[in-house]
């Protein structure tokens, strides 16, 4: 299958280490208990402090930053986002928070709006500290007519900074505006939360059974799983894929043929068999913040099915760094 790549505006920073010298204390020195670095001209020497310092500095950030991956010990800290158009909300915050806790030692708290309509807010996105409590950050929003920019981007800064987040359904439809029907440049004022995703979606085909085939790439999030075929569900178009969007699994779905408004139904067209990735991963902002997305989730059966809360957990895994390569918990987080 062929999609549309959007190369990246920025390329990777590596880090070159300083190769230092080796040295030693002289036993002299030592016995006389007089002073090593006045003693020895190599410690002495500028170029060598300015060699041995910036390495220092450098391997205590990196020890640090390895430290600060993968929490080891829970109970994991996750924030549901829930509420707005179209889906029974209030019941699968309640299936996808009995599901996580069931197999991660996980709290899992829920933002609810009721607000049925395509504009419903959510208060706690009003601080701008808003994620600083959480982990990491489940949406699952259907928002799609909130377009101030400043309410968004004050959503994307939290995951900017760090916070990873597993998207569900229509999230991907979520905080959309201009023309985004038609593919957005990457760095314009309505690009932000598709760049966030990984994916640009404009639409979704019929509520019927999806084809789900995994891809063969290795990732801890899908290892072992098999394919299956959804109940009735909707697939999501792919208008683009960013650069660096790994895709996991691709939904194929036979789709009935459009007809034309006011004309009746060609009884001689044929079915259509469309095709797009429905569960992918990708990096975020300049921290590399992880982020796991799934565009399935439309009806409670889909949310409540033991393979589709597998994958949301194991995507919770993923994104705060606590998964092994087999796709289950580190210590400390499994059940």
């Amino acid at each position: 299958m062929s999609f549309q790549k959007v190369e990246s505006q920025s390329d990777a920073t590596q880090v070159r280490l300083p190769k230092g010298p080796h040295f030693r204390y002289s036993e002299s020195a030592i016995d006389s208990c007089s002073d090593p670095v006045s003693n020895n001209p190599m410690l002495k020497s500028r170029n060598f402090w300015k060699t041995i310092l910036p390495l220092s500095v450098l391997l205590l950030a990196v020890g640090l930053s390895f430290a600060a991956k993968g929490k080891k010990d829970g109970p994991l800290k996750v924030l549901i986002v829930a509420g707005g158009c179209c889906h029974d909300y209030g019941m699968q915050t309640k299936l996808l928070k009995a599901g996580i806790e069931e197999r991660l030692n996980a709290e899992v708290t829920v933002e609810y709006n009721p607000d049925t309509t395509t504009e419903a807010k959510f208060k706690i996105y009003e601080s701008d500290d808003w994620a600083k409590a959480y982990d990491v950050v489940i949406h699952d929003e259907c928002s799609a007519n909130v377009t101030e920019p400043g309410y968004v981007n004050r959503i994307l800064k939290a995951h900017k900074d760090g916070t990873p987040a597993v998207n569900l359904h229509c999230a991907m439809h979520s905080y959309r505006w201009g023309e985004f029907k038609s593919p957005v440049k990457l760095g314009a004022d309505n690009a932000g939360w598709y760049e966030m995703i990984g994916l640009q979606s404009t639409g979704h085909g019929p509520k019927t059974p999806i084809d789900l085939k995994f891809e063969s790439v290795k990732h801890p999030t899908t290892v072992g799983m098999e394919d299956w075929t959804t109940i009735d569900e909707e697939l999501y178009n792919n208008l683009q894929i960013f650069e660096g969007t790994t895709a996991l699994a691709v939904g194929h779905q036979v789709q009935s043929p459009k007809k034309k408004k006011g004309k009746k139904a060609d009884p001689n067209a044929k079915p259509n068999k469309a095709e797009a990735v429905v569960i992918w991963a990708n990096e975020y902002g300049p921290n590399k913040t992880k982020i796991f997305s799934t565009s399935l989730g439309h009806f409670n059966d889909t949310v409540s099915d033991t393979r589709y809360l597998e994958l949301v957990t194991r995507g919770l895994l993923w994104v705060t760094d606590n998964i092994n390569e087999d796709g289950s918990a580190v210590e400390g987080l499994g059940k």
